[in-house]
């Protein structure tokens, strides 16, 4: 188990989708075993599969937070508030830190429902935390510098991280947490174009999504620039390169960039438009 989780309880408050994804991620790495991890839902039975598992399932969050030296805070926007009111009272700045998830909601706008000296720490994974390849954004205050190295080890357990100004935590919800749907989007589109030129419909998902994940792999991999790698690939009159300007004649990367831009303006106010 890594160092700095050892014997520490951690609870998730809020077992929808990227909270649940949180969960399996903690067990899949090892880094949490399931007693020592507590999930909250208002309908805990939605929660029997964790139960079952050997993970505390509970609608308190009080008892979740009484018991967890480290508290993740996975709800919607609109529901910070409340659950941020209901916490406060149990909550001890001296051995617990909150790491939130919550898009839109800065660390002074939680400060300010916590007692003080609460360290509190941003966090922005995606959906692939649940199989360990999510790419998760941090960011902390200047008093949050330890809290900030708790976050980055359970983080890095399950994908990769990096620590970004807060400022920078709305962008970074449209590029990783958002852009997880986008890439879908695009192997699905893959997938069909793979159909309608004559494979089945599961060959065509399987293709196009082992061919996506090995692009992204050579990038990663090698640190190339994208069009490095497609320069590889495209030949005079090829018809890769016909293929290519096709797409972008369609408006492939302009779709792209706008709904990136779209998705971050809209992640700025999901906190602020809470009511």
């Amino acid at each position: 188990m890594n160092k700095v989780m050892k014997s520490k309880k951690i609870c998730v408050l809020g077992g929808g989708n990227i909270g649940l994804a949180i969960v399996n991620g903690l067990l899949n790495s090892k880094l949490s075993v399931p007693k020592d991890v507590y999930v909250t839902r208002r309908n805990v039975e939605g929660l029997a599969e964790y139960k079952s598992k050997g993970l505390q399932v509970t609608a308190q969050n009080t008892i979740a937070v009484k018991n967890s030296q480290i508290v993740i805070l996975a709800v919607q926007p609109r529901q910070l508030d409340e659950l941020l009111d209901e916490i406060s009272p149990v909550v001890n700045p001296k051995n617990q830190i909150i790491i939130s998830v919550v898009s839109g909601a800065t660390i002074s706008a939680m400060k300010k429902r916590l007692p003080e000296g609460t360290s509190v720490v941003r966090a922005m994974p995606n959906t692939a935390i649940a199989i360990r390849e999510s790419m998760t954004c941090l960011a902390g205050s200047g008093d949050s510098t330890d809290a900030l190295k708790v976050a980055e080890s359970i983080f890095n357990a399950v994908g990769q991280t990096l620590i970004i100004k807060e400022e920078l935590m709305v962008p970074a919800t449209a590029l990783c947490a958002c852009g997880i749907a986008f890439f879908l989007r695009a192997v699905r589109a893959a997938s069909q174009g793979g159909i309608e030129i004559g494979f089945h419909s599961e060959e065509a998902l399987m293709m196009a999504a082992q061919t996506a994940k090995g692009a992204a792999t050579l990038l990663l991999a090698l640190g190339n620039h994208p069009e490095n790698e497609v320069d590889k690939v495209t030949t005079p009159r090829g018809c890769t390169i016909s293929g290519l300007n096709q797409m972008e004649h369609s408006g492939f990367s302009s779709a792209m960039i706008k709904g990136i831009i779209t998705s971050a303006d809209k992640a700025a106010i999901l906190y602020s438009n809470k009511d």
